[in-house]
């Protein structure tokens, strides 16, 4: 493989203390053929301009200014102008390793693949020790695989932004706007068109967890936005990958038990009703068959538990400090 253009989408929205840090990571790469675009969403502070001095000393750098759509619009407006072969992204108060485009190139080039993945690392503001995201170990998951891994969260994780794309597989597929948990609406879309996808567990992404991030914001409803996206995936499933509808449903299952789980913990009891009501609705979409599906023995019991009471389960397990 050539040294394709690689187009890096940033969306930039109040980070100021954070985006020289950001930008300069990717304009250091080792891989130079970079198309950088800094999508700033209409943000109140210092960005835009930052943005503007990063475009005047790298004529790599392109600036979009438009109004606050949130990081998804963002998204899709640095989609809409990209000119590479192959698509990144990086969000704005993060950093990546000097040599992550390069690695996950290589990657492509050696696999023939149509997504690379890196390993990340979630590094806190506050000091807390950092923790690594991603599984250890390499792999080339074919079709089937790549879309188990993304439902299940094992060798592929839902964050876009340590991985590489062949921006034709991807250009079309847009990011929901206005939607929470946008990776999960939108990653399963982009392995199910990949016949291969590489998978290294070297560090190229820094995931930076600082207070007022969308990842640091305290539990709200809003968080329930991760099981539509969840329903939606499990619909396509059953179009698209029959064999892995079990896998779907017993995910969704144990996701609404989650997001339940934290429901209960913080939020306060007219939110909890109106919460409890909408996973209500959803659980009905989670009809695993566990006894087909070689299900562990452990969530076969909390299965069972479930279908007694779905509430009562998740107080257990929320007594018990399971799946938080």
């Amino acid at each position: 493989m050539e040294q394709q253009k690689i187009s890096v989408i940033v969306p930039v929205y109040r980070v100021e203390a954070f985006l020289d840090r950001c930008v300069q990571s990717i304009a250091e790469q080792s891989y130079k053929n970079l198309e950088i675009i800094l999508v700033d969403d209409g943000s109140p502070d210092n960005c835009p301009a930052i943005c503007d001095a990063w475009a005047e000393k790298d004529s790599r750098v392109k600036v979009v200014h438009k109004q606050n759509g949130g990081l998804s619009d963002a998204r899709n407006a640095g989609m809409a102008i990209a000119t590479g072969e192959l698509m990144g992204f990086v969000d704005s108060d993060d950093w990546i390793a000097p040599d992550m485009y390069q690695h996950l190139h290589d990657l492509m080039a050696a696999d023939n693949s149509d997504i690379a993945s890196s390993g990340a690392e979630m590094v806190w503001e506050d000091g807390t020790p950092s923790r690594i995201l991603t599984k250890s170990g390499c792999c080339v998951l074919d079709q089937e695989d790549a879309m188990r891994a993304i439902i299940e969260e094992s060798w592929l994780k839902q964050p876009v932004c340590f991985k590489l794309y062949k921006t034709a597989l991807i250009r079309d597929i847009p990011f929901p706007v206005g939607k929470y948990h946008e990776d999960v609406f939108w990653s399963y879309q982009a392995v199910a068109r990949a016949r291969k996808v590489s998978v290294s567990d070297k560090i190229g992404y820094y995931y930076f967890q600082r207070s007022g991030s969308i990842m640091g914001e305290s539990y709200s409803l809003k968080r329930l936005d991760s099981l539509e996206a969840k329903v939606l995936r499990l619909t396509y499933v059953q179009e698209h990958f029959p064999q892995l509808v079990p896998t779907a449903q017993r995910d969704l299952l144990f996701s609404c038990m989650y997001v339940f789980q934290m429901c209960l913990q913080y939020l306060s009891e007219p939110e909890l009703g109106i919460g409890h009501k909408k996973i209500a609705g959803i659980i009905d979409a989670a009809k695993p068959f566990p006894r087909k599906i070689g299900i562990p023995l452990k969530q076969l019991v909390w299965y069972y538990l479930s279908q007694l009471s779905f509430a009562g389960t998740c107080k257990l397990r929320n007594k018990l400090k399971i799946g938080l």
